[in-house]
């Protein structure tokens, strides 16, 4: 097996995503990405067939990435596309191992980036737009904001798969799973301020929710870029899509301290997941705690 059959199985993976297992152009440009590192490592250690590769080629790739300043969440997100990739080529006959199985990233710690605050986002999603791009903006934004959308989600969104009578909206996420999540009432007005200019800019062909000047389904750095100038303008720091997706979960695990509902409305699969944001207002749920559990007031001395 030649470099040139690597890449070709490689490619063949990448379709095999997007076609049979009909993953997003975003989330197989992850995968694309990552896989590419191991090629290119692969290939410099004169490898060239997926079968031959071991747990110590891994290994060894893993610790180079993280000599280079990679995080923890970073290799941990490489491995899984690794092993991934080795599922498929097990299916395939084309290997007899996942060399990647024994292999584990270093631990770092989850932290989650400086969301924009309540009085913030409000300020920001309150602001004026002076032309249909900042109406498009601003329905963007509110959705995000009200529903805690993934940008691959946002990205994907058509027509249909809003409902505005129900207040409702449906999104496909993370492995094709499909999850219909409501709409704010200021998410659902912005919406339908944007379809009203949409319009001007695109025939009836195309069904894409959020389209850029020129007609076409945003982009996800058209997205980023957006973001980018609201954060700078509004919130006076450095925004992209996955900040308000975790304002989002904040606020409304501090306003109601459902994790459960939290975790279906993100479209976590594991709950694991969504705990990290208890950490976001430890202090809010421990006094939520004290004053509503039966057990947790402090006993008087004369008791």
């Amino acid at each position: 097996m030649s470099d040139t059959s690597l890449k070709t199985h490689l490619q063949d993976f990448l379709t095999y995503l997007q076609e049979q297992r009909q993953y997003s152009a975003y989330t197989c440009e992850n995968y694309k990405r990552d896989l590419d590192r191991l090629l290119q490592f692969l290939s410099d250690q004169a490898v060239s067939d997926w079968g031959t590769v071991e747990l110590k080629h891994i290994r060894h790739w893993v610790i180079s990435l993280h000599q280079k300043g990679l995080g923890g969440r970073s290799l941990q997100r490489m491995l899984s596309s690794t092993r991934s990739l080795y599922r498929y080529l097990l299916k395939q006959g084309l290997v007899k191992h996942n060399p990647a199985l024994g292999v584990q990233a270093p631990k770092s710690p989850r932290k989650l980036p400086t969301a924009p605050d309540v009085d913030q986002t409000q300020q920001m999603l309150n602001a004026s737009a002076s032309n249909e791009l900042e109406v498009r903006d601003l329905a963007i934004l509110e959705l995000v904001y009200s529903s805690g959308l993934r940008l691959a989600e946002l990205l994907s969104l058509n027509l249909n798969d809003i409902d505005f009578s129900e207040g409702l909206v449906r999104v496909t996420g993370k492995g094709n799973r499909t999850r219909v999540i409501p709409l704010g009432a200021q998410a659902i007005a912005a919406i339908q301020s944007w379809l009203q200019c949409r319009a001007q800019f695109v025939d009836d062909t195309e069904q894409a929710v959020f389209i850029s000047k020129q007609g076409k389904r945003l982009s996800p750095r058209g997205v980023q870029k957006r973001f980018e100038l609201w954060g700078n303008q509004y919130a006076s720091q450095h925004l992209h899509p996955h900040m308000l997706r975790h304002s989002f979960a904040s606020h409304l695990l501090e306003s109601s301290g459902n994790l459960r509902a939290v975790q279906e409305l993100l479209g976590h699969s594991n709950i694991s997941t969504t705990q990290i944001y208890t950490h976001l207002d430890f202090q809010h749920l421990a006094k939520s705690y004290d004053a509503a559990h039966p057990r947790a007031k402090k006993v008087k001395p004369n008791d």
